[in-house]
Parts: C-alpha cells; structure tokens; sequence
C-alpha cells in the first residue's frame, strides 16, 4: 500500500500501465542478431526526420518570429551528430541488442543522471538539449501510447513518475481507469487530466514506480489518496464493489446535462468548461456545460509540429466555437513558461521560470507573434461560426495597470491593421485572468479598466502560498482552503460584484464541492471546470440553499487552520449532499 494525495474521486481498479518520461514504450526482449542492423537503421531514419523536423522550424520561426529565436534549433540539430551520443545508441543496440526505443530510454537516463550530478551551468544547459532531442526522436520511433490486442480490453492505471504538458497530449485519448504519479499535487498536470477525464487519481504516491510492473493488479482510491499494488482477494473484492458504484453514480449524474443549473432555492448558475481543444468542447456539450470558460489555446501550439499561422489559429478558433455549448467561448491567449514550454519561445532556463518571463510577459517580448494571435481571434469573432456566437478574450497573468493598458493597444492595432487588409474582424469583451498577489490587491482600480474578470485559482494559491504546486516537498502548502487563499478570494469577488463586473473562477476550485461550496457563499454565480465534473457540482447546486452556503462560509471563516476548513467543509457537504460522498476527496 501508497499513501498519496487523492486529487481526483472516485475508485478504479485496473492493470498497471507502467511509463517512464520518454514514452516509446519499448520492447524489453534482446534482439536477435539478424534484428539488429534493422533496429539502427530505424534509429538512423528517426534522427533525418528529427532533423528535417527542426530544419523546417527554423524557416518557419525565422519568417514569423525572427532569426534570433532559432538558435535552440540549431543547438539541438548539432546535438543529432555528435559522436558522443550517437557511439552511446549505436552501443546500446549492437552490444546490448536492445531495440532503438529501448536504447534511446537507456541513453536518455544516463544523460539525466549526470545532469543531476553536474554543477557546471553550461553542460547543464547542453544536457537539457539533448533531454529536448530525446523526447524528439522517441515521437519518431514510437508516436503514441498504445494498448495492443487484448490489453486493449483490459481497464488500465497509468503509473508515472510525473505528468508533464506534453504528456498529456501524448496520451491523447487512451482509455485508462485511474492515474498514479510519484510527484505532484492537486493542481499538478495529472490531477487536471484526471479530473478532465472524470477518473481517479492519486498523487505523491512516492516510490510506487519500485514496487509495481506492468500488468500488476493496482487499486486507486482517489477520495483518500490509497494506491494498493496487487490486493488480496478481500480488498480486491471490496474496492471492485466501490468502483461499480462509481461508476453507476456517475452515470446517474450525467442524466442531469439538460437541467439548467440552480441552488434549491432558485439562483441560476452559469456552470461552464475549462478546454484544451475541439473534442473537450465536444465533451462540454454531453456534460451540460453553459459554455466554455477557458479555452487554453496554449495546447494547440504544443500539439502543433511547427508554428501555427494566423490562418490555421484561425480555423481552430472557429470549430472550437462551432464544437462548443451555446457556442460561447472564451479565449485565452498564450499562457507558455513554467512548465509549459515550446522551442522558439522561452527557451532560456530559468532558475525559477514559474516566478519568471513567462505567459503575458514572454508574449509582449515577442509583438507581433503576440498581435496575430489576437488577429485570428477577432477573424473569428467575425467569421460565420462567430457572428452569433459570445465570444470573449481573456489575458493570462495580469499584474499590474500598465499591462492591461498596453494590451488594450495591441487590441486596436490588431483591429486597424485588419481593417486595412479589408479582413472582417469584430471586437469582443476584454478579460484579465486574476493569478498574481498583486493584481487581487488592486482589484478596484484593474476593474474600471476590464470588462470581465476570470480567477486562476491555481497559480493565484501557489503565488500567495509561495510554494510550487509540482514540488512534493511543498505542495502540501498550495491548499486552496486555506484561510489566507479563502479571504483573497472572497475580496476579489465582492470587488466584481460592487464593480457590476462579471466574474468567474476557471481554477481547480471551481469542480471542488467544498471550494464550491464556499465560492457560492461568497457571492460567485460563474464557475468553469474540467467538463466531467459539471454533472457533480450541477447536482450539488439543487441540495444547496444560498443560506446555507452563506452561514457556511461564515463558519468556515472563523476557523484559523487549513484543516480545521477542510474537515468543516466536508461535513456540511456530507450532510448537504450525502448521495454524493463517493465523489468527495478526504484528504
């Protein structure tokens, strides 16, 4: 048994799906000496397409952004012929005979391990290279997490070490029953996807990647964060009788999609979807979503091979609207750094890139990269798909008032320079996304300067608890029940309410029964979330009077530990809405 941090409900029990961060998913058997000559020429034929791939990003970044930003392309072409690396493959697979996806794992943990012993920053940052070229070529050999044959029957639980941006998009839709990862929190990457999903998760289960293989069996409880590899019959028994109540319960919730969304005692919500692409607006619409209220378009350029121009931003924006519930969409621009990273932008590592030139900021270093973003969505606001449609623009990481001011600028440059191409374009309302300390404290003053607002809940508790939410040894601290998190919270949203601004919060928060509990006490009438979990806060809602979310609220107020809200805020949920005890997490 692993104790973990429970980050999405629920109980799943499946086969062990076992992942390093390369995902080739490589045979382990030994080649036969016949195989051998063919594994390299597999491996030669991944490192020309790896280099055609980057001699085609370097046109391409060179005639939209500028020659300065090619560089990282060139540095990791170089790194496809270096001797070095190249001798420690071909050994890999001649003297070893292992298969060219095996051998590349193999190198690319050698490589990892010495650059977590190094102290030099120049190796560091030429190892980080090879660490980017890796996972290039591994897309080659092996494009995409696969069950094959009857494993493909068998409900499976991805067990990782961790979950990174790019990950995600390479598990694509791969059925899977629950996830398990060594790192993380309750706003890391996996948590997201689980709860995207509507599967359980539990993070932090440390070490679990030693104690299982692929194929053993593993229980996930994703309400107290229990991962158990290999159960006795018993436990195995048990857990299976919970997972079928799962799964029935959700079922049952799913019925509601067609109810509007409104407390017990009338007050209509707008319960909306946080979306990385056209099939999650598809998944919005099964679910009951209102709408979309955060669309991180940020995926669209991960996912892309190369730069996607204005044109293709454009027809993306426009079958997104198309896809999405009501057809209202709000758009986010750009939210890169961190950990979400592409070459031609942000590349230099930062010793702390989550405090750094990131999302916002890294889009005013780059203009008119930034600027034709902006352009496709205005084409789109104007397009046949978006001429009836809401649509919204929304600005991640806001800080401060000369921010907003010089965005609204490029707003009007992106208009003027549409009307003299004669391109249809349409204006639509103007959003700041509230992550940043700074701009909560000067809410007042941002508002008359904003149509809507939309809180990030989850930068906007790693900012104020300064702690990051991927790292283990503190992400106990990015608690969004935290009091100090709680009455930030609710001044921003009492600040909009005076204001006469609509506000929504896009954050984890917002699918969280107890958080949405409290958010509805405060006074937050619009709340976005991973579309599985609409079904589950819409049937809270109708259980729920707003006084009895206000005297909640209140109680919760008075309590001075993070704990002492948690357990507070269970119960009321608990005997509020006891049928949906399964769907609550305990720790």
């Amino acid at each position: 048994m692993r104790k973990g941090i429970g980050v999405s409900p629920g109980v799943a029990v499946g086969r062990a799906y076992c992942v390093e961060e390369v995902f080739v998913n490589p045979q382990h058997t030994e080649l036969a000496e016949h195989d051998v000559l063919s594994e390299w020429r597999k491996f030669e034929q991944a490192c020309d397409e790896t280099s055609a791939e980057l001699r085609a990003l370097q046109h391409k970044v060179t005639r939209q952004i500028g020659r300065d930003q090619t560089a990282i392309f060139q540095t990791q072409e170089s790194v496809l012929r270096d001797p070095a690396f190249i001798t420690k493959v071909r050994d890999e697979i001649f003297k070893r005979r292992r298969t060219a996806p095996l051998a590349l794992e193999h190198v690319f943990k050698d490589y990892d391990q010495l650059r977590a012993r190094t102290k030099d920053a120049f190796l560091k940052q030429r190892l980080l290279d090879v660490h980017d070229v890796i996972i290039r070529l591994s897309g080659h050999l092996s494009p995409l997490l696969s069950f094959e044959g009857d494993a493909a029957e068998v409900p499976h639980v991805l067990v990782a070490r961790e979950l990174l941006p790019w990950h995600i998009m390479a598990i694509g839709g791969l059925p899977l029953a629950g996830i398990v990862t060594q790192t993380g929190g309750r706003t890391s990457h996996a948590a997201i996807l689980a709860r995207r999903r509507g599967i359980p998760a539990v993070t932090a289960a440390r070490d679990v990647l030693s104690q299982c293989v692929n194929g053993d069996l593993v229980v996930v409880d994703g309400r107290n964060g229990t991962v158990i590899v290999n159960p006795d019959p018993e436990q195995e028994g048990a857990y299976r009788k919970l997972q079928r109540e799962f799964v029935d319960l959700r079922g049952k919730l799913a019925e509601n999609r067609d109810r509007p969304a409104r407390t017990a005692d009338g007050v209509e919500l707008s319960l909306l979807a946080n979306i990385n692409g056209v099939d999650d607006a598809q998944a919005a619409s099964a679910m009951g979503a209102r709408g979309v209220g955060l669309y991180r378009t940020e995926y669209l350029f991960l996912s892309h091979p190369a730069v996607p121009s204005e044109d293709e931003q454009l027809e993306n924006y426009r079958q997104v609207i198309q896809a999405a519930p009501d057809h209202r969409v709000t758009i986010r621009t750009l939210d890169l750094g961190g950990d979400k990273t592409i070459p031609f932008l942000g590349h230099d590592r930062e010793a702390n890139p989550f405090m750094g030139w990131r999302s916002i900021r890294l889009s005013f270093e780059h203009p008119e990269f930034f600027l034709e973003q902006i352009r496709a969505v205005l084409r789109a606001a104007a397009s046949p798909e978006g001429a009836d449609a809401e649509i919204k623009l929304l600005f991640p990481m806001i800080t401060t008032l000369e921010e907003i001011r010089r965005i609204r600028n490029m707003v009007r440059k992106a208009g003027k320079q549409l009307a003299a191409e004669r391109k249809p374009y349409r204006f639509v309302p103007f959003g700041l996304m509230l992550e940043v300390p700074a701009a909560a404290f000067t809410i007042d003053s941002l508002l008359r300067e904003v149509d809507f607002v939309s809180i990030g809940s989850n930068d906007l508790v790693q900012y104020l608890m300064a702690a990051d939410r991927d790292n283990p040894k503190v992400s106990h601290l990015c608690e969004p029940l935290s009091p100090a998190v709680l009455r930030v919270l609710q001044r921003v949203i009492q600040a909009c309410n005076r204001a006469d601004k609509p506000v929504n919060l896009c954050g984890e928060m917002a699918g969280d029964p107890r958080s949405f509990l409290l958010l509805l006490g405060m006074g937050l009438r619009n709340f976005s979330m991973s579309p599985a979990l609409i079904p589950t806060i819409k049937n809270l809602a109708a259980q729920v009077t707003l006084e009895q979310a206000t005297e909640c609220l209140r109680d919760v107020l008075a309590q001075r530990t993070t704990e002492q809200v948690r357990k507070l805020a269970g119960r009321r949920v608990t005997e509020l809405a006891p049928n949906l005890e399964l769907l609550d997490s305990t720790n």
